[in-house]
């Protein structure tokens, strides 16, 4: 699959090719200095035409947080492609720069190429249709999550 970037600044590192499976690191595009308690949409200095019938979802580096005490505000961002059937809407025009929504949990400073969140191109859903029931099929697991323990 190929896929048009766009980039906003010469600054930050370039994708590349990316392995069947891989997530993607996101870059911060401009330097940004947080003070414990701040927000700030942090500019990555990308915006990506996404194909009809796929979304990207971003998400936090697993470091992120231990280097930067910086939390993701909305854990999980998704950045819509133009809808599967019509080709019309999503987040994918030329100047639809992404950015990261992030919370500082302390004085932190972020600088133009820290990786501080990553992405991958999904499928949308499919089409579903609720089929309500009295009766579910499978086996009962008993409890909260796969320990069984609440």
């Amino acid at each position: 699959m190929t896929i048009k970037i766009k980039y906003f600044t010469d600054k930050i590192q370039k994708l590349q090719k990316i392995t069947n499976g891989n997530w993607i690191d996101l870059r911060v595009a401009e330097d940004v200095e947080l003070k414990k308690g701040e927000f700030k949409l942090i500019p990555l200095g990308i915006a990506i035409e996404i194909p009809q019938g796929y979304e990207a979802h971003v998400v936090p580096r697993s470091s992120t947080f231990k280097n930067f005490g910086l939390i993701q505000v909305n854990h999980q961002g998704i950045i819509d492609g133009p809808d599967r059937e019509t080709g019309e809407g999503g987040y994918c025009g030329n100047d639809d720069q992404w950015f990261a929504p992030m919370y500082a949990m302390r004085d932190t400073q972020v600088h133009i190429n820290d990786r501080i969140c990553q992405f991958r191109i999904m499928e949308q859903q499919p089409d579903i249709v609720f089929e309500e029931v009295t009766q579910l099929s499978r086996k009962n697991r008993g409890g909260f999550g796969t320990t069984g323990k609440n």
